[in-house]
Parts: structure tokens; C-alpha cells; sequence
């Protein structure tokens, strides 16, 4: 009895030697020097795999989500800021036709009477045909007006740094010019800003649920990561690696995930914004491409958008080994 006790003593001996030895090299590769972890020998996480291809293409979506998003906010933005810089200095007088009048001398009368505002610095009378043309948009074009009485129009042009006196003009036309009516359009400047304001919140609100979509993915995938290492993050934490090594290792993989996938997502998203113009000019006179040119301008966004996507790319990157470090270490953390 003794001697199958030692004997088997000795197995067990032997046994842990070698499960020492061999957990010992590959704790020895996993500290290997930068040229090693550059060919990726001893990593922790496979470079390629299934999940981590799945968590590229999240981040992918979730990038071109956001990319697309902010364009579009920075068109309606930069839209809404031109249209207010040129509604807020110009002014629309409208005379409607009344039977048994002569309306071209009314628009002469009112377009004198505009002139003699110090603070206008052009007037410009539409013709009936100019005024029938700006319908075609919502009425279509070639439709027969005659019927129909179409006001006509006269642009008056605030001169720059004069505050006009609206009221001044407003009494003069009703005195001197029967049914002529002064539009501001201070009404229209309340509107764009408002459309403005409402874009802003709302690309936020989608960034901000991108942006959590993507720490929760991130997070699944790190735990999905170490429970499949689970022995081998459970050794390196027993013999005395520290948390912060480990928590590297992960933080350098998920970090390449996020660059590829932002990286495939920002792309195709500054690709289809790209290609929003020339898609627009396909629908050049209708008037859905009317209304949008209104709303979202010349769908450009300069080289300013590009670059806040490209910002947008590496605060997803960013975003994705963060999350993947702290994970890794509340994790560690709890094995204590």
C-alpha cells in the first residue's frame, strides 16, 4: 500500500510539473516583446473569428448610422443657416388682383413707394409670369394661370446693418396701393430655426443610441471573449499578472475591431453622402426635389462633414477599447 501511495504521489507530481511548465511558456509568450505581439504569437484573443468578425460588422452599421445622422443634421444646419441670413434681409410685397384694376401700375406704385424707404437698397418687381412660375413646383408646370388670380410679387432687399421700419412701410402701401400686403417673413425665420433646433435633438438623440448600442455590443463581446479564455484569464491573474496587462490585451484586439469597422462604416456612409448630389439632379424641376433642396440646401456637406465623420470613426474606436477594457477589468476585479 505504501508504495502504490508514493506512486501515485509521484504521478501527480509529475503531473503538475508539466501543467506548470507548459502554463509557464505561455505566460512567457503572452509577456513576449513587441515584435512578438506584432505577429500576434501568445495572444489571448484570436485575431480572426466568428464573433469578432459579427462585432466589426455591429460596429460597421452602428458607425454608418451615426455618419449618416450627423450629415444630415449638418445639412439641415447649414440650410437653415442660409436661409435665415437671406429671409431676414429681404421682404415680399404682394398685390392681388382686384377686377376692374390696373395692376401693373399698381406694382409701379408700390414698387415707388418701397424705394423711398431709406433703408431698402433694391427693389425687384416680379413679372405675372415670374409670379406663375414660382407655383410650378406644388402645381406642376405647364398649367394655365389666366383664371386664377395670381398675386403678384415685388422683392424689397433690407439694406445690411439697418434695422427696417416695417410698420412705416406697411401704412404706406395700405394708404396708397389697395390690397398690397408686407410679409416679413419673420414667421418663416421662427420656422427654419425651430427645423434647425428639432434636427440638432434629434441627430443627438440617434448618436446617443448608436453610441449605446455600441457599448452594450462591445461589452457582450468582451464577456463572450473571456469566457472562452476563461482558463487562461484566470492563470495569468493567479500567478501574478497584472489586471492592466491583461485588460491590454483585450483593449488592442477590440481596438482593431472598432478601427474596421469604423472605418467600413464611415466609408460607405461619406460614399452615399457623396452620392446624394448627383442622385438629386436626377429629379432636377419636380416638386420633391424643390422641397428638398429647401430643406437639406445643395446635399453637400464640405469638407467639414467629412471630417467630423472621420472624427466620428475614431471616438467609435475609441469608444469600442474603452468599453472592452473596463469590462475586462470589473470582471477581474470579481475574481478576487
Amino acid at each position: 500500500m505504501p508504495d502504490a501511495w508514493c506512486s501515485m504521489t509521484a504521478a501527480s507530481m509529475s503531473m503538475i510539473d508539466r501543467v506548470g511548465s507548459l502554463l509557464r511558456a505561455k505566460f512567457t509568450r503572452l509577456r513576449g516583446t513587441p515584435r512578438d505581439a506584432t505577429r500576434g504569437d501568445g495572444a489571448i484573443v484570436p485575431k480572426d473569428s466568428i464573433a469578432g468578425n459579427a462585432l466589426a460588422a455591429v460596429v460597421a452599421i452602428m458607425t454608418f448610422l451615426a455618419a449618416v445622422t450627423s450629415g444630415a443634421v449638418a445639412m439641415v444646419i447649414g440650410s437653415a443657416s442660409e436661409w435665415q441670413s437671406e429671409i431676414a434681409r429681404e421682404m415680399t410685397v404682394q398685390i392681388r388682383p382686384i377686377p376692374g384694376r390696373d395692376i401693373e401700375a399698381d406694382v409701379s406704385r408700390a414698387e415707388a413707394i418701397a424705394r423711398t424707404m431709406p433703408w431698402v437698397a433694391d427693389v425687384r418687381p416680379y413679372s405675372r409670369r415670374e409670379s406663375e412660375r414660382l407655383l410650378e413646383p406644388w402645381l406642376g408646370p405647364g398649367l394655365s394661370l389666366d383664371e386664377l388670380p395670381v398675386p403678384r410679387i415685388i422683392a424689397v432687399r433690407v439694406a445690411p446693418t439697418v434695422r427696417p421700419d416695417t410698420a412705416a412701410l406697411r401704412q404706406a402701401l395700405d394708404r396708397e396701393v389697395a390690397g398690397a400686403s408686407l410679409d416679413d417673413h419673420r414667421g418663416w425665420i421662427e420656422s427654419m430655426r425651430r427645423v434647425a433646433s428639432a434636427a440638432i435633438l434629434g441627430g443627438l438623440a440617434i448618436f446617443g443610441l448608436v453610441l449605446s448600442a455600441t457599448i452594450l455590443s462591445v461589452a457582450f463581446a468582451t464577456r463572450g471573449a473571456m469566457a472562452s479564455n476563461r482558463p487562461i484569464v484566470e492563470v495569468l491573474h493567479f500567478v501574478g499578472a497584472k489586471d492592466a496587462f491583461i485588460a491590454r490585451q483585450f483593449q488592442r484586439h477590440f481596438l482593431v475591431l472598432g478601427l474596421k469597422g469604423g472605418a467600413i462604416g464611415g466609408g460607405s456612409a461619406m460614399l452615399s453622402l457623396a452620392l446624394a448630389g448627383p442622385v438629386s439632379n436626377l429629379f432636377v424641376g419636380t416638386a420633391g426635389e424643390t422641397q428638398a433642396a429647401a430643406l437639406f440646401g445643395a446635399f453637400s456637406m464640405g469638407p467639414t462633414g467629412y471630417a467630423m465623420v472621420a472624427a466620428e470613426v475614431l471616438l467609435i474606436a475609441a469608444i469600442t477599447a474603452l468599453t472592452s477594457r473596463q469590462v475586462v477589468i470589473s470582471t477581474l476585479r470579481r475574481i478576487d
